[in-house]
């Protein structure tokens, strides 16, 4: 419950103040930290999406879905918050905003196997990743 608490008012701070990139890494960090041991995703798994390698079992794909379901980022019906993605792209780094929103409007639509949550975030996320795999940042 306590880790809960911290995240709301990390996520509250960072909502006001905006994220540098060492702020984000940190933001990122802490979700991987909450959602891998809920997920049981190997680190192997989180590693091969961060290298463009898509072919991981489904509980990294529940670990995408904690990931983008922790930033408020996809809709109770699984597909994704386009409106809170926006509110949030304000406080991402400068460095950040301009591709992110590019992505964003590529991928708004790509979470398409709407009756698996973990599948939806899997498309999600690999979709924003293949966008700009240079700046790929989610967890």
């Amino acid at each position: 419950m306590c880790k809960m608490k911290f995240v709301l008012l990390l996520c509250m701070v960072l909502y006001v103040t905006g994220l540098n990139e060492k702020q984000m890494k940190a933001a990122v960090k802490l979700a991987r930290n909450m959602c891998q041991p809920k997920t049981k995703a190997s680190n192997e798994d989180i590693e091969k999406m961060h290298s463009g390698d898509w072919n991981v079992d489904h509980s990294a794909m529940c670990y995408m879905f904690c990931a983008l379901n922790m930033y408020k980022l996809m809709h109770k019906n699984n597909t994704f918050n386009y409106e809170s993605a926006m509110t949030q792209l304000a406080q991402l780094p400068d460095s950040y905003r301009s591709f992110v929103k590019v992505c964003m409007d590529q991928c708004q639509d790509k979470a398409v196997t709407l009756n698996d949550k973990c599948a939806a975030a899997y498309e999600l996320s690999k979709c924003m990743y293949f966008c700009n795999p240079e700046k790929y940042f989610l967890p």
